[in-house]
């Protein structure tokens, strides 16, 4: 890890570093190499930090080998040069969000950079972050606006493939968004201690934990 005298020299150096988002860049450059992302930036008079209702700068989505369409977040970390967070134990809130959907294109998870975007939201206006293990419910209705899909809750757990990694700010780590149906939620609800175990199941059939809107059944014990 570089020193802060380091750290101020490349600042110095190089007026648009951002060491966050190239710690981002690296774990995904590693887990998909050779690709470029489809990157989608937030309108900058629409961040929050100018007024406005966005709280991320961007998203990325990986079209994996493994048949489904991976999403990270940007902004959730630290991303510029900022001396007074430099060598913290975490970048901000410690972590950025993904999601793994099987769709086609990358058009069938805009839905998916919605939720994304809400969540970021929520965090950042009621100061509640999340940690693997833990429900997000949407009233029984499905994730995915405009359609019938029984996918109808959101699990978090630490993403299968994108590791965290330690960078000038401290910790980064990435969540992961698990679509759940309702009887499931409901199951982990009254239980949560059963999320692991349930989890393991899961993946038994998705490896990955890839979100499949077209997934009827349901993993009750």
């Amino acid at each position: 890890m570089m020193s802060y005298e380091e750290f101020i020299k490349k600042l110095e150096e190089e007026e648009d570093w951002a060491p966050g988002w190239e710690a981002i860049d690296e774990v995904f450059n590693e887990l998909y190499p050779n690709q470029t992302p489809e990157h989608f930036g937030t309108n900058m008079l629409k961040r929050a930090i100018f007024g406005g209702d966005q709280y991320l700068d961007g998203y990325s989505v990986y079209s994996s080998p493994n048949g489904y369409k991976h999403i990270v977040t940007y902004g959730m970390t630290q991303l510029y040069a900022e001396k007074d967070s430099f060598g913290g134990d975490w970048s901000k809130w410690g972590y950025e969000m993904t999601m793994k959907l099987s769709a086609a294109n990358t058009d069938d998870c805009m839905w998916g950079i919605d939720v994304l975007s809400n969540l970021a939201r929520y965090t950042y206006t009621s100061e509640r972050y999340f940690e693997p293990y833990q429900l997000i419910g949407n009233k029984g209705e499905p994730i995915k606006g405009g359609s019938d899909t029984a996918i109808t809750a959101l699990l978090t757990v630490s993403d299968t493939e994108a590791h965290g990694i330690d960078t000038v700010y401290g910790r980064t780590d990435f969540i992961q968004l698990v679509g759940i149906t309702q009887p499931e939620y409901e199951m982990l609800k009254s239980d949560i201690s059963k999320a692991q175990q349930f989890a393991e199941k899961l993946r038994e059939k998705y490896p990955n934990l890839e979100t499949d809107t077209d997934r009827t059944e349901s993993i009750l014990f």
